[in-house]
């Protein structure tokens, strides 16, 4: 392996880390489509910061864009807390009329400029070594995960409680005083905000992915929520890592051979379990 290759896999291995620990209780939330509908909801930040500052891609373009990614999730709470409409139906309604204001602005204000999800924000993890940190060999998507990954791990350790007791039973955990719902809503934000800034870092395809299906493969094989966790990650590594070697050997797209793998291990997952046993706290 190249020393691009090994900061590949090292990238995928962090995204999938932070990924993985806040995915699992996504699914578990029923709410595992959260990520796909941010990456549509942030395109009426990105026109904003585009009319401010006249450029396309700029730090301040990703704070625009996770300011209505958090947008985006707290719609979709406040809208499936009021009981009108399921909660699948109310993430159908939240982001589709973000991304609606996104196009509007781009029609009105930028229909002569390229802009874009795929310009201004959706990166690609096959160009993430070569975007390196000052002057030394090491990728700023290296760094950006690898922070992602830390906070997502401390996210979880510090609140695991008051996560765990309000993905089996929110009721329980808001009448034990463990604010079950505000730990919720604070769930929603860091998922909002990780999968913004790891669009830019690795994009799109393999946020989705990894929010999702290592910790879905976990479900079919634990029966415990720590170890849901832990499998989810390891899943995701081995995706990773079996996804960048067939890529080279294959001459073909790194994030979509390593969304294959990660598909390839939830399908071993399933044929190597007879039914699902239910999950239950550690």
């Amino acid at each position: 392996m190249s020393a691009d290759d090994v900061w590949i896999v090292l990238i995928g291995g962090l995204l999938a880390t932070a990924c993985g620990v806040l995915g699992s209780f996504l699914v578990l939330r029923r709410q595992a489509l959260l990520p796909d509908a941010v990456s549509h909801a942030v395109l009426p930040g990105i026109v904003l910061i585009f009319l401010l500052s006249g450029q396309r891609s700029t730090p301040l373009t990703i704070l625009g864009a996770t300011a209505f990614g958090v947008l985006c999730v707290l719609g979709f709470e406040w809208l499936r807390r009021t009981g009108v409409v399921a909660s699948d139906a109310a993430l159908a309604l939240i982001f589709p009329a973000l991304f609606s204001l996104g196009v509007l602005g781009i029609g009105e204000f930028a229909s002569g400029v390229h802009l874009d999800l795929d310009a201004a924000i959706y990166g690609e993890i096959t160009f993430a070594p070569l975007r390196t940190v000052f002057d030394t060999p090491v990728p700023k998507s290296l760094v950006t995960t690898g922070a992602a990954a830390v906070l997502a791990v401390l996210f979880v350790v510090l609140f695991w409680r008051p996560l765990q007791a309000s993905s089996f039973d929110p009721e329980f955990a808001e009448l034990s005083g463990l604010r079950g719902r505000a730990v919720g809503r604070a769930l929603l934000v860091v998922v909002a905000g990780l999968a913004v800034v790891a669009f830019d870092s690795v994009g799109a395809i393999l946020v989705v992915t990894f929010f999702v299906v290592p910790a879905v493969t976990a479900q079919l094989l634990t029966r415990r929520l720590s170890s849901m966790l832990v499998v989810a990650v390891a899943v995701g590594w081995v995706s990773a890592f079996a996804g960048q070697r067939a890529a080279v050997a294959l001459d073909t797209s790194v994030a979509g051979a390593i969304g294959l793998a990660a598909v390839a291990c939830f399908a071993l997952a399933l044929l190597s379990t007879r039914r699902r046993r239910p999950l239950r706290g550690s």
